[in-house]
């Protein structure tokens, strides 16, 4: 607060002190408000905005294909074959349609009704903070018999529109160069990418969209799906055994929106239920969501009923029991979505689930009438569903009167920390008692906790949930993080908002930490997306010469280390210099295992994430699931990738 005889106090607040941001300032200003991040998710952000705008034109049905090329200086270009966007002067502002577009927030055709029935950039902020967010990027465009030109440097126009001759066809073609001062990852991944647009791909049946990496890979991939959300559910299904081979499929237009469902029933656990709705994930569900659940649930029953499979009168099934082993893709098309915030991930239109519940009851309902043999199979299944929900029950309750797993009563083995701070403390998940030993000892107390698990645990992906509750290691650990599964899922009792993987640097430690993961991603799969799941990276060598020693996490880091230590001599020269391969955690001391492993100024560690959960699915079951055959092509396809094998 001003002092009595300064100049300017608290109320000299005039209009000069208000800062105006004008065009894309406001973007540079405040990136993360408009693509979430200026880490690698912002960055891998940019392309999915202009990849969309490509898509509202199939959508729109004029645009049957979509080439994105990652190019060698670090630019990326995506190219369709739409109408392009428009370049004749705008009546009011004055200026060509493609740089009202490029340069002014709020502005596009997904506002007219006339140009887009729908799409997935309601906002229309997409291409614009592409062009504020770039070093520099180019449009060109043909359409109306003539190529078009225009280049922008930080979303500042640095050249007119201009035609660059006559043409053939139409189309846009858009390169961008992602800006350094904004960003502080530049390097796109190849896979993300694709995993996104594969999904693009399903959604858009018959649309062609090709990756293409100009870079050192050279990798190239080409999607197109003439089976549609089909093919999809066959994609996300994977190894697991279908039910029945026809796949439910339907597609209708109703009055709130078009609506168009797959699913099929297979010989698995979990469910896997994917919403979408204009294209985008919304992986926080909402109205569509719920009225699909409600349908499922309703449609099951009644059948049931009507042909007297139940055994009591009032007997049924709950969703959950209708759900397992579902795979199951919703894309519904809205004209006017109300999602929450920019990133587009619930869907808050309540007149949606009324249309999703009616199309559901009726084209499931004639799919079980149509279908006896198939109808049979899934009652029978969602039947042995609720007999396991009970022995579920009944194993819970027992676990909580033995465990007290819900009495304040932590495992024996796990050694907690002092503080109770959620956000501050953090749980190592270790192999082996001796290791356990070791991470009790080296570590800090007050904010560190660690829990022993011995062996290896259940693999969920081929367990009902009364098996997975009455493993003894998996209930250790659902007791000390604290938070229940599934649906006494609870975020906010988490105890830990750092769940820490840690195993050996070997094949085994590798295929405890896949159980976990498997684990989390089907019980607890909030843990993963709220960020709070990480893997530790212990060190692979140790080299050491005298009283100098360095941890190597690489085979690259432990040829520089010798190099140092070896004082000029020739290359290969290791006299006198012990180099230690570290096959367990047991191995180091509590010392060495806080210095590389546990202490946070000095540990490695990466965050779990879940960029596409479709295909996330797709993988967990092709590698966790009963079929081998899959498994195996999975293991040649990728061998050449892996790095530091144990042998």
């Amino acid at each position: 607060m001003a002092k009595n005889g300064d100049k300017k106090t608290n109320g000299d607040y005039t209009a000069g002190q208000i800062t105006v941001l004008k065009g894309l300032e406001a973007v540079r200003k405040r990136p993360g408000m408009y693509i979430g991040s200026t880490s690698s998710r912002g960055l891998h952000h940019l392309v999915y905005e202009v990849v969309d705008n490509s898509i509202d034109e199939a959508m729109a049905g004029f645009c049957t294909e979509v080439l994105v090329t990652l190019r060698e200086d670090g630019s990326v270009q995506v190219q369709d074959d739409g109408r392009g966007i428009p370049v004749d002067i705008h009546p009011v502002e004055g200026v060509p349609g493609v740089e009202l577009a490029m340069t002014t927030l709020h502005a596009g055709g997904k506002f007219d009704k006339d140009s887009y029935k729908v799409s997935g950039g309601l906002h229309g902020v997409g291409v614009s903070v592409v062009n504020a967010l770039s070093e520099w990027l180019e449009v060109e465009i043909t359409r109306d018999g003539h190529r078009y030109h225009q280049r922008y440097a930080r979303g500042i126009k640095e050249t007119e529109l201009e035609t660059l001759g006559k043409a053939k066809g139409s189309g846009t073609l858009v390169t961008f160069m992602p800006d350094s001062e904004i960003f502080t990852e530049l390097t796109y991944n190849f896979e993300t990418l694709n995993n996104r647009l594969r999904e693009l791909a399903f959604l858009n049946k018959g649309l062609k969209i090709v990756l293409a990496d100009e870079r050192e890979d050279g990798l190239e991939e080409t999607h197109q799906y003439e089976g549609g959300l089909a093919s999809f559910v066959e994609h996300v299904r994977g190894t697991r055994h279908p039910l029945h081979e026809k796949i439910v499929y339907f597609e209708t237009s109703r009055e709130e929106a078009d609506i168009e469902v797959a699913m099929q029933y297979d010989d698995g656990f979990s469910e896997h239920t994917h919403t979408f709705v204009n294209n985008i994930n919304t992986h926080e569900g909402g109205a569509h969501l719920t009225g699909l659940k409600a349908a499922l649930t309703r449609t099951i029953n009644d059948y049931a009923r009507r042909n007297k499979i139940f055994k009591k009168d009032d007997e049924s099934l709950s969703g959950d029991d209708v759900r397992e082993g579902l795979t199951c893709i919703l894309s519904v098309k809205v004209m006017e979505p109300q999602f929450e915030g920019q990133t587009k991930t619930k869907l808050g239109n309540s007149e949606v689930r009324g249309a999703v519940e009616a199309a559901i009851n009726e084209h499931l309902g004639i799919f079980l009438d149509e279908n006896p043999k198939a109808a049979k199979s899934i009652i029978e299944k969602s039947l042995s569903a609720a007999r396991a929900r009970e022995a579920a029950r009944k194993a819970r309750d027992l676990a909580r009167k033995k465990s007290a797993l819900e009495s304040g009563v932590l495992p024996g083995k796990l050694a907690d920390c002092s503080i109770s701070d959620p956000s501050l403390c953090e749980i190592y998940l270790v192999e082996g008692d001796s290791a356990g030993g070791s991470a009790k000892q080296g570590r800090d107390r007050s904010f560190q906790a660690i829990l022993p698990l011995k062996g290896k645990i259940l693999n969920v992906e081929r367990a009902r949930i009364d098996r997975i509750l009455s493993n003894e290691e998996i209930r250790a650990m659902i007791t000390a993080i604290g938070c229940g599964i599934k649906d006494d899922f609870e975020l906010e009792k988490a105890r830990y908002h750092k769940i820490i993987i840690m195993t050996d640097a070997d094949v085994d430690g590798a295929h405890i930490r896949t159980l976990l993961l498997t684990f989390f991603f089907r019980q607890m799969r909030d843990l993963i997306e709220e960020g709070y799941i990480y893997i530790a990276q212990p060190p692979l060598y140790r080299v050491a010469k005298g009283k100098k020693e360095h941890y190597a996490y690489t085979e690259e880091e432990r040829e520089d280390f010798i190099g140092r230590l070896s004082n000029g001599k020739a290359a290969g020269d290791t006299r006198g210099i012990q180099i230690q391969r570290y096959k367990g955690l047991g191995e180091m001391n509590p010392d060495q295992l806080w210095r590389t492993t546990m202490d946070p100024e000095a540990r490695t560690i990466y965050q779990v994430t879940v960029d596409s959960a479709s295909e996330a699915d797709s993988i967990f079951s092709r590698l966790m699931g009963d079929d081998v055959e899959p498994r195996r092509k999975f293991i040649e396809a990728n061998a050449k990738y892996v790095k530091n094998l144990d042998v």
